[in-house]
């Protein structure tokens, strides 16, 4: 018998084609539109509802049936306070990666089986092999840092079917099959808030005071208005006038200070050693004897990985070959053998 497949839906090209590919396999697919967030922030519009008609008429195109799954609460409470709350304290959280988690494979999946479905599918580009979690094929797109937080029992009920494909290949599948999503424009930026500014969408949930901004030497080179908007290896939107380019190595949250230099080969933007918190391992935690690579940032270089420590339960220490740039508390450090994710943590 056929299994039942509930397919995220976002209203995007790669949804979309997931979702015909499946129902070409024999699946019987169900589409499902996540209703997660709808408010509009800092004078943009939040483009949900063009969303939801494009994931709808693509259903209707493909011959699926279609549901709406409403998480707003769930979703505000997840991942967009969470986000709220790590720049609060100083922190650079990732809250595609809490959405992930969270949202599309937990909730989502719970919903979905108690509706019916057998599994849930996505349209990342990455890969699920015998349980196991690896990087897509196109590597330009792959999503796999965003998913190694994803639980045993997710990864063995997900299907990602564009994970074996390259972008454009999926752009022309989609114009063969006449989807209505076929050139709508890839979504840039926080899985949330679109294309509005970090900054500004933080302005509109925290309260923050004009501040200094100190270079190397300790000098007063200019002001910020607030520090929790500034991120580690930051250059831009630094309000320091003329002269060489200025670049964020670090921050006081209690000061309300930020702190840059001129230099890039300066000691504080670099660290080949770091420790990270929170830690989970797809399959149980790296041995001492294997080969691993690390990434701290998506689509940062995959650096070899010298040695890992386990300090307690959660905590690890890990030694890089190579020193990396701009290494940020609240961004995940995830862990890589060859393409398959071995898991990862938060950087502390």
């Amino acid at each position: 018998m056929p299994k039942q497949v509930f397919v995220g839906m976002s209203g995007g090209v790669d949804s979309s084609v997931a979702t015909a590919l499946l129902k070409s396999r024999d699946y019987l697919v169900t589409g499902v539109y996540m209703k997660n967030w709808t408010k509009n922030v800092a004078g943009f519009t939040c483009p949900w509802q063009q969303d939801y008609q494009d994931a709808k008429r693509a259903a209707v195109e493909i011959g699926i049936p279609f549901k709406v799954f409403d998480f707003e609460k769930d979703y505000q409470a997840k991942v967009v306070d969470y986000m709220i709350h790590e720049y609060e304290i100083g922190r650079t959280p990732n809250p595609d990666i809490m959405c992930n988690q969270e949202i599309k494979f937990k909730l989502f999946l719970e919903r979905s089986l108690e509706e019916g479905a057998d599994l849930i599918a996505t349209g990342h580009y990455a890969r699920v092999i015998g349980g196991q979690l690896y990087a897509g094929l196109d590597k330009n797109k792959d999503q796999s840092y965003f998913l190694y937080r994803l639980s045993a029992k997710a990864l063995s009920r997900s299907l990602m079917p564009i994970g074996e494909l390259q972008k454009p290949i999926v752009r022309q599948l989609a114009r063969k099959l006449n989807l209505v999503t076929a050139d709508k424009k890839d979504s840039q930026g926080i899985c949330f808030i679109g294309t509005v500014n970090v900054k500004e969408f933080l302005s509109a949930y925290v309260k923050s005071e004009v501040g200094p901004i100190i270079d190397q030497k300790g000098k007063e080179v200019g002001y910020h208005d607030g520090a929790l908007f500034y991120t580690i290896g930051q250059r831009h939107g630094l309000k320091v006038g003329g002269g060489l380019p200025y670049y964020v190595t670090g921050k006081d949250i209690h000061k309300n200070t930020v702190f840059v230099t001129t230099d890039l080969q300066d000691d504080t933007l670099w660290r080949s050693r770091f420790e990270f918190t929170s830690a989970h391992w797809l399959s149980g935690p790296p041995d001492s004897t294997s080969a691993y690579e690390l990434r701290t940032r998506y689509r940062a270089p995959l650096v070899k990985v010298k040695k890992l420590s386990q300090l307690s339960r959660e905590k690890w220490k890990v030694e890089l070959d190579d020193e990396v740039r701009a290494v940020t508390p609240g961004q995940s450090a995830v862990i890589y053998q060859a393409d398959r994710v071995v898991g990862g943590g938060i950087v502390s």
